[in-house]
């Protein structure tokens, strides 16, 4: 008797309420305001500060833009000095500006790692599916390890300083010159995002990467000046970007303006953005 009269007033109650009306539901959502849209400044320095994120969670990363560019300086200023320039004091004022640009375009490809890591793992996926400018992603990386190219331009002054660099251009050579570099290694960087979209595996991008960096980088006037190479090899390092990117660098530190070369700098960048971007946004809206 209990149970049918339980049974009874629960039936009863289901019937009191009320399903909601579509009319109400879409009454209640519309009458709230949407959250705005990001802009693509805000979505890219967003994709930017989850780079550095990473960083500090796996603080490992740091290693290329600290000990690496410390050994660079160490080892080149002491294993060549005292054969290319009779003294390591007179070939640190060549090198540094060099050997910095070295190794701040070969930092450039661990972008292209980056960017495979997180396709493998399918992050990627959700980033697709967010209301966001679509390249925000990309320049978000590129972004970050800007900061990271910046590190390590500082690790290797500072060195440089204690063995003996001095830049007769004072702090704002130093500043223009970093500025020419850090402008270069973030559109070069948009070769590797390409390649990172492109190729299966880290490892597969680390090959590549060698592969184009490696040559681009000791064929060029890093080490040693182009005059004393043969004429078919001068052809070749006097027209690289790295050459002259690496010549804006050290004339401007050394208080010159190199307006040429700081012309080929920028338009070498502008050609990578142009070209490499242009690629991997294709490669990412298909992949």
């Amino acid at each position: 008797m209990s149970t049918a009269t339980t049974t009874k007033s629960l039936n009863d109650a289901d019937l009191s309420l009320e399903a909601p009306k579509t009319e109400d539901l879409a009454a209640l959502l519309v009458s709230r305001e949407r959250p705005p849209r990001p802009s693509a400044l805000s979505a890219s320095i967003t994709f930017g500060w989850r780079a550095m994120l990473k960083i500090k969670h796996v603080p490992e990363q740091l290693f290329d833009v600290t000990a690496f560019p410390i050994m660079m300086v160490l080892m080149y200023t002491y294993l060549f000095g005292g054969a290319l320039a009779g003294s390591t004091e007179e070939y640190i004022q060549f090198l540094l500006p060099g050997i910095l640009t070295m190794s701040v375009v070969m930092i450039t490809m661990y972008t292209g790692v980056a960017v495979n890591t997180d396709i493998t793992k399918g992050v990627f996926d959700r980033f697709r599916t967010l209301p966001i400018w679509r390249p925000a992603p990309m320049v978000g990386y590129l972004l970050g390890d800007v900061i990271r190219y910046l590190l390590a331009s500082l690790v290797m002054l500072t060195v440089g300083m204690i063995i003996g660099y001095r830049p007769d251009g004072g702090i704002g050579g130093v500043l223009l010159g970093v500025l020419v570099l850090l402008v270069f290694a973030f559109s070069f960087s948009w070769v590797w995002t390409m390649f990172g979209l492109l190729l299966r595996s880290e490892k597969s991008v680390m090959g590549v990467s060698m592969m184009v960096i490696f040559p681009l980088t000791f064929l060029s006037n890093v080490f040693v000046d182009p005059k004393t190479m043969p004429g078919w090899l001068q052809a070749f390092v006097n027209n690289s970007p790295v050459t002259h990117v690496a010549t804006a660098v050290r004339d401007l530190m050394a208080g010159e303006w190199p307006a040429a070369d700081i012309a080929w700098s920028l338009g070498w960048s502008a050609l990578f953005v142009v070209i490499f971007g242009s690629l991997t946004m294709r490669l990412y809206n298909r992949k």
